[in-house]
């Protein structure tokens, strides 16, 4: 989990997903607060969030790889609540293998479901 966070190549699981979510609030609401009324506070304020965005993309764009989409779906409003909820690809896609160790038809030879 968390393997390179700030690459937009692979795919993620749900749980990483809403792990990192829940990770940049925790780390963005409470520096914001403390940081204010400090000599560089417009500065730290910037750098932290030019960090935590570039983090949350990253992160998005993995997911939508997941489900099987592109990145840029991540910008339509309310998107992240069916990111949250929606499950992967269950077999391997363009953007990368299935992180459940799923296999498709594909790549198993396997036609049918009860075929050995």
């Amino acid at each position: 989990m968390f393997n390179n966070p700030f690459s937009f190549k692979g795919r993620i699981r749900r749980i990483e997903y809403f792990l990192s979510i829940l990770f940049q609030a925790i780390i963005y609401f409470p520096i914001v607060y403390l940081i204010r009324g400090l000599p560089y506070e417009s500065e730290i304020f910037w750098t932290i969030f030019i960090i935590l965005a570039w983090f949350i993309l990253a992160q998005g764009t993995k997911r939508c790889h997941d489900i099987g989409r592109n990145g840029f779906y991540q910008f339509i409003p309310f998107y992240f609540f069916w990111m949250i909820i929606e499950d992967g690809e269950p077999k391997k896609n363009k953007y990368g293998l299935n992180l459940k160790g799923l296999k498709g038809p594909e790549e198993t030879g396997k036609i049918r479901q009860n075929e050995r």
